[in-house]
């Protein structure tokens, strides 16, 4: 942990992958800017190699991708009564994966689209900051 403030505890790196890690096959949301707006995704994903790893088909994700465009990836949990979680923000760059061993090794780990459709693009974000807090509630003693 780096710090605490105002109600956050801030997370260094390490602790952001291990819970992006925690949770692994689940779902984030992807920031990428397309025609100039901020547009947000909902993403199932794996953390390979520290990098937040996802698959894509035609469209602003893929085009993020192919540009090699600058992205956030967020994901969250909150405690039972919504006062206290965590969130971890990761930003980079997007980067279409083309070799064929690193494509295997990520469908190894369970890699596969929720959504109906194929989604045959493995998209990796190469993180160039990844942040994140701890939210605490604290309650009045009385």
């Amino acid at each position: 942990m780096l710090g605490k403030s105002d109600g956050f505890d801030w997370l260094d790196s390490g602790e952001c992958l291990s819970l992006l890690d925690t949770q692994a096959g689940g779902i984030g949301r992807l920031a990428v800017v397309h025609g100039g707006h901020p547009v947000i995704f909902p993403v199932n994903y794996v953390l390979d190699q520290g990098q937040v790893v996802f698959r894509t088909s035609a469209g602003s994700k893929f085009d993020a991708a192919w540009r090699n465009a600058p992205v956030a990836f967020e994901i969250d949990a909150l405690g039972p009564e919504g006062r206290e979680g965590w969130s971890v923000l990761v930003q980079g760059r997007a980067e279409i994966i083309e070799s064929a061993d690193r494509i295997a090794q990520v469908e190894s780990l369970g890699l596969s689209p929720w959504a109906d459709g194929d989604r045959p693009v493995f998209v990796a974000i190469r993180q160039s900051i990844v942040t994140g807090r701890r939210i605490r509630h604290v309650r009045p003693v009385g």
